[in-house]
């Protein structure tokens, strides 16, 4: 149950457009802990043991690390090969016919990407983008159908993340459908701390801007700003060099009729 947030003595400057600064600490206020969180989020992530079955296929893999921005595959590119990010995020995007370009999923450590290649998908439908610093592993498609036939417990795990996968996706529809920037902001930071796995959560993410956020929630920048100033008066996040952190507090926004 979570605790109450004691009452703010100090006034704090908000936070400009364009960027995320580093804060006062949360120290200097009376905030008290929150002794368990809300059960706000659903557990949709899977750590898969993928090091030991591609121990024993040497060729058709690599791994490489991407810096925040670049590139890891476009749309319209040859579907090849499935990708596994070891750690870090992913963006991915989807641009129209006309041009507009649409953040249609945030893919935190330990999801594929590129999957829909083993369907026979022979281009790219999406494109995808480093959100942060990231390690991934790129699986050739021949190599990844292999891996699925002669491993079978690594195809009881692929097969549960695809259904968690799934079930992650309808609640994201559902969460655009029905629910208020507001709340889709705290799920998504929530998300992006890993309060939505199984694998302990990370309460401090990097640094992101706020027109990255307001892209991937369907909003605009200055509301994006207003609701982050208004966690954080309400000390459901904070600001420091890492970036931002987090408190399981904030699932009281995400809960909230």
């Amino acid at each position: 149950m979570a605790t109450s947030v004691a009452p703010m003595t100090t006034m704090t400057p908000r936070i400009p457009l364009g960027g995320f600064h580093p804060m006062p600490s949360p120290t200097q206020y009376n905030w008290k802990p929150v002794l368990k969180a809300p059960e706000a989020m659903p557990k949709t992530g899977i750590a898969i043991d993928l090091q030991s079955p591609l121990d024993r296929f040497m060729a058709g893999k690599s791994r490489r690390e991407y810096v925040a921005g670049q590139s890891i595959f476009s749309q319209g590119d040859p579907a090849n090969a499935v990708f596994y990010i070891q750690s870090g995020t992913v963006k991915m995007t989807v641009v129209s016919m006309s041009g507009k370009e649409a953040v249609i999923a945030y893919l935190p450590a330990y999801s594929f990407l590129g999957e829909a290649s083993l369907t026979g998908e022979p281009q790219r439908s999406s494109s995808a983008y480093a959100l942060e610093s990231c390690t991934i592993i790129r699986i050739e498609k021949k190599v990844m159908q292999d891996l699925l036939h002669r491993e079978p417990e690594f195809g009881k795990q692929f097969l549960a993340y695809l259904l968690s996968r799934n079930y992650r996706l309808q609640a994201d529809l559902v969460d655009h459908l029905f629910n208020s920037s507001e709340k889709r902001l705290a799920r998504l930071l929530m998300m992006m701390a890993n309060f939505d796995q199984e694998t302990k959560p990370v309460p401090v993410i990097a640094k992101i801007s706020q027109e990255t956020l307001s892209e991937m929630i369907g909003t605009t920048r200055s509301r994006v700003s207003f609701f982050l100033n208004r966690f954080r008066d309400l000390g459901y996040i904070d600001y420091n060099c890492a970036g931002m952190h987090i408190n399981n507090s904030l699932a009281n926004v995400v809960l909230q009729n």
